[in-house]
């Protein structure tokens, strides 16, 4: 490493000390700003201890396994007390049942989250209070586990049987034949929503279905020449995003999904039915295979001049 190198390399470290002491500072300070005495009435007049070594002679499996998570690592040193409150009253009489300590186990879902959201209130925490899952009445412990080295919710492999515990539809969905690849762990649900609410809709990480699609299908983005009107709105309209039993994860089989827009134009006005299938006096074109895309190739648009009915 040369000299410029290592200068550098010190500004970063430099930077990156300052930004963590600056974390832990806050955590502590925003631990004694909430009111933990109305958690827990007991407590009233406890005082912070601003140390958890004390916590390793009854809780040392507990304590083990926190130390080794990313809150553990980030907290002050009175980590304990960042989420549980003062403790001085609990070490003076650390087996009195009930304990005298803040306990999620017995709050409410609001005061659950106060807790929480007494630091993480901002980045993807934003939204949180005007949520659908702050609205049903969820509560962070119901998908983070703080206590575990690795968070089912933050890991890719698990994440999806955490969002599936409430949304069982949406596991049925996955199973179907058409889907995107969650199973195999390369998409998740945090790819596209964003569980702690979000300004676009269904809570979505983007400001609209398309935007969020784009992320990884950009090649649907356009601009194009002659554009698609429905692909252009909501790519919902077409598609279910979580799985279908139609190829390419369309609602509806082609020609019946063109057709619930498509009923007249260009075409002999009688829609196609399954009438048209083998055995029945041959089988329409706009009937087999890819329907009406066989024809209608660049469905999401074109910049072709002469693509005015999306077929180049």
């Amino acid at each position: 490493m040369n000299t410029r190198s290592f200068k550098l390399y010190q500004i970063v470290a430099a930077a990156i000390l300052l930004q963590l002491c600056a974390t832990l500072a806050m955590a502590g300070d925003k631990a004694k700003e909430v009111d933990w005495a109305a958690f827990n009435p007991d407590i009233s007049g406890a005082t912070f201890v601003k140390s958890s070594t004390e916590c390793l002679e009854c809780h040392e499996d507990y304590m083990r396994t926190f130390a080794m998570t990313t809150m553990g690592r980030s907290l002050p040193s009175g980590g304990c007390e960042s989420c549980h409150g003062p403790m001085s009253k609990h070490l003076d009489a650390p087996r009195q049942k009930p304990a005298l300590v803040v306990s999620q186990k017995n709050l409410t879902p609001e005061q659950g989250n106060a807790i929480c959201t007494a630091c993480h209130q901002g980045g993807i925490q934003l939204n949180w209070q005007m949520s659908s899952h702050a609205a049903s009445g969820n509560t962070c412990i119901n998908c983070h586990n703080i206590m575990s080295m690795e968070d089912p919710v933050l890991t890719k492999d698990t994440q999806i049987e955490v969002c599936f515990a409430c949304h069982k539809d949406k596991r049925a969905q996955m199973n179907r034949r058409s889907r995107h690849p969650m199973r195999e762990g390369k998409v998740v649900c945090s790819d596209c929503h964003n569980p702690h609410g979000s300004a676009g809709p269904s809570q979505l990480k983007k400001h609209s279905v398309t935007e969020t699609c784009y992320q990884c299908h950009a090649e649907k983005r356009g601009p194009f020449l002659v554009e698609h009107q429905p692909a252009r709105e909501d790519c919902t309209i077409c598609h279910n995003p979580h799985g279908s039993v139609v190829t390419r994860m369309l609602k509806v089989k082609e020609p019946f999904l063109c057709q619930q827009c498509h009923s007249e134009g260009y075409h002999p006005s009688t829609l196609y039915s399954a009438s048209g299938i083998p055995g029945e006096g041959g089988a329409a074109q706009q009937i087999l295979g890819r329907s009406c895309t066989n024809c209608h190739v660049q469905v999401h648009g074109t910049n072709h001049p002469s693509g005015q009915r999306l077929t180049r």
